[in-house]
């Protein structure tokens, strides 16, 4: 400029290095657009509210009783350390270092592996569509636990049938028979007051009002608790990712005082080695693992992206990963001393009363409530708890899914009110598709999106080409250079290995698995779905999976060049991407050199002469 003795090089505040303008992409401006955590507390309690789940509650215990006791824990272990950790580290690491969502990372990483994020997204909106339920479910549980004698508790309401009989009341006189066709008034309100089921999916009846409003309300709550983004976020976090461990260890202090709770607690952890034979064994573990760590959904990306750059996200996500499993393990020893109270009670084996999915949450735990003394106050803090599990996780999912297209159209949603409009469309949406599931037939379209659309066959193909994309496309070491750059020290190779052979090797063989033994699903293991249904499943299923494949083959048509000039420009990442210390030196030393040559030696004063072009700016 006039009246300069010269230009200096431009300095990045960021690390003191000396560099052209435009070399470093400038992110803190980027990052005020998109907004960060205020601390790390509120990104841990995000992501433990996401992974700590209803999952944890119902599904874990469940699935140890079924496959072995605690001989389920040997391959549970293996896949934690094979495939949880991996990938979860992976995806929190990609979504730190990108400052992107599900879908730009990928975009960013790699151009060919773009579908990736839209699969993930895909299986996110289908999630938030169905996950909900359960919290409606909740809610209206809740509406009825405001009264001192709880409705699921006797057998003198409208809803219960001549063989209802209250276990707790019952006559040693009693014939046995009867007995043994009685069933709990906490079954038939679940039955025939919540559900009101009908005979099958092709009956699917008139939509309840009732329920109708609770699913209202969950999408009110949830929209409020990230209408705001990460400001919003990372304050209801504190509350509902805290309040449910007060709950579960109150719930196991009161379980464990049970009479029967030794029987249920020998049925949840006796292992039963022979069960390892069993390849459906180590398919439940694994799936268990991608359901219950929220991964290949894109949630951790999301969550990770709004990270300041150098937070030690290894170091999170190790202490995420154990307390998530630990919590499982927990919530186990609570739920089958229950369990095995309930068995004293009924006289019956515990394989009678054991159920995966809904019915632990909404049958085992309310009966037990209704054991405690002042009942009705255990039941509301209890379905609080069930609301708020379901609820950190369902507004994550919403949040991933906002986060995503947001990062694809900046221009557009980052302006005034305009995110706030996109959550509430995603909300309306939502609400309108899941209004089906609270039909008398909804819940067999339920246990379709449960089983099909959100399954472990669409994560594990997902996670497959996650790790072959990162570490063999866009290269394991130089993946490591990031996270180097960003938390200050390099992993520990174990790392680097299961990206490399491991993780991707126990995903295929667990999918194909999954595909040879592939067995439809029933209700309750007795209603068999029409041929209609599994069509409806499998495209729930596909719909993901397609995107992965469907996104290469057009980039690779519409990309111009011979095949591998297309190929390489399309898995060659993107300038943009921030540059590690030592891509900036590097930088900096071709930039010195050429500006150099072109201006000459610098003075003494470290200017360098001014030309006659240039003092003229």
């Amino acid at each position: 400029m006039p009246g300069e003795k010269g230009v200096r090089g431009k300095t990045d505040p960021s690390n003191g290095l000396s560099r052209p303008l435009g070399v470093v992409p400038n992110t803190e401006e980027k990052m005020k657009d998109r907004g960060q955590w205020n601390n790390k507390l509120e990104f841990v309690l995000s992501v433990a509210g996401e992974i700590i789940g209803l999952g944890n509650v119902w599904r874990f215990p469940y699935l140890c009783y079924k496959n072995g006791g605690g001989a389920f824990f040997i391959p549970y272990l293996i896949f934690l350390f094979t495939c949880g950790i991996p990938v979860f580290f992976l995806e929190t690491a990609l979504g730190q270092y990108t400052s992107e969502g599900g879908i730009t990372c990928w975009r960013k990483i790699s151009p060919l592996f773009e579908g990736i994020g839209y699969a993930t997204q895909v299986i996110v909106a289908l999630l938030n569509i169905y996950y909900v339920i359960v919290l409606a479910w909740g809610i209206f549980y809740l509406s009825f636990s405001f009264s001192w004698n709880l409705p699921w508790s006797s057998c003198n309401n409208t809803w219960n049938t001549d063989t209802c009989m209250e276990f707790q009341r019952r006559n040693d006189s009693i014939d046995q028979s009867y007995l043994e066709n009685a069933t709990s008034p906490v079954i038939e309100f679940w039955e025939r007051r919540v559900l009101r089921i009908s005979s099958g999916i092709d009956d699917i009846g008139v939509l309840h009002w009732d329920m109708a409003l609770c699913l209202l309300l969950a999408w009110i709550l949830c929209y409020f608790c990230i209408w705001k983004g990460v400001k919003s976020t990372g304050k209801v976090v504190y509350f509902t990712a805290t309040f449910p461990y007060v709950m579960l260890l109150i719930l196991l202090i009161r379980g464990i005082t049970l009479p029967g709770a030794s029987r249920g607690i020998q049925f949840y952890l006796y292992p039963d080695l022979g069960r390892l034979a069993d390849p459906q064994v180590w398919m439940d573990a694994g799936t268990q693992i991608f359901f219950s760590y929220a991964i290949c959904l894109g949630c951790l990306t999301a969550l990770g992206s709004y990270n300041k750059y150098n937070n030690n996200c290894y170091r999170d996500c190790l202490a995420l990963c154990f307390l998530n499993s630990g919590t499982s393990f927990v919530a186990g020893f609570a739920i089958f001393s229950i369990l095995g109270f309930m068995s004293f009670e009924q006289n019956v084996p515990i394989s009678d009363v054991a159920e995966s999915g809904p019915g632990l949450a909404f049958i085992a735990y309310p009966r037990a409530v209704s054991m405690m003394p002042f009942s009705p106050l255990w039941a509301c803090f209890f379905f609080i708890m069930i609301v708020l599990l379901g609820l950190d996780s369902q507004f994550v999912c919403v949040e991933s899914l906002v986060t995503a297209v947001i990062d694809m159209y900046p221009s557009v949603f980052r302006r005034k009110n305009r995110r706030e409009l996109l959550i509430l469309a995603v909300a309306v949406v939502s609400f309108l598709m899941g209004l089906i599931m609270l039909t008398e037939g909804g819940m067999y379209v339920f246990q379709l999106f449960d089983y099909y659309a959100a399954s472990g066959m669409c994560l594990l193909f997902v996670a497959i080409f996650e790790t072959i994309c990162i570490a063999w496309i866009y290269g394991v070491d130089r993946f490591y250079d990031n996270i180097e750059d960003m938390i200050g020290y390099r992993p520990g190779p174990y790392i680097k290995y299961c990206w490399l052979f491991l993780t991707p090797a126990t995903c295929f063989a667990t999918f194909a698995f999954s595909l040879i033994k592939y067995t439809p699903l029933k209700y309750n293991n007795e209603y068999v779905y029409p041929w209609w249904g599994y069509v409806l499943g499998w495209l729930l299923a596909l719909s993901s999976m397609v995107c992965i494949p469907l996104w290469i083959i057009y980039k690779m048509g519409t990309t111009k060049g011979t095949l591998r000039e297309r190929f390489y420009e399309l898995a060659t990442p993107s300038p943009d991407l921030p540059k590690t210390r030592r891509e900036q030196e590097k930088l900096q030393a071709v930039f010195a050199a050429d500006e150099d040559s072109q201006r000459g030696t610098p003075t003494k004063d470290g200017y360098f002469p001014v030309s006659e072009k240039e003092s003229h700016c």
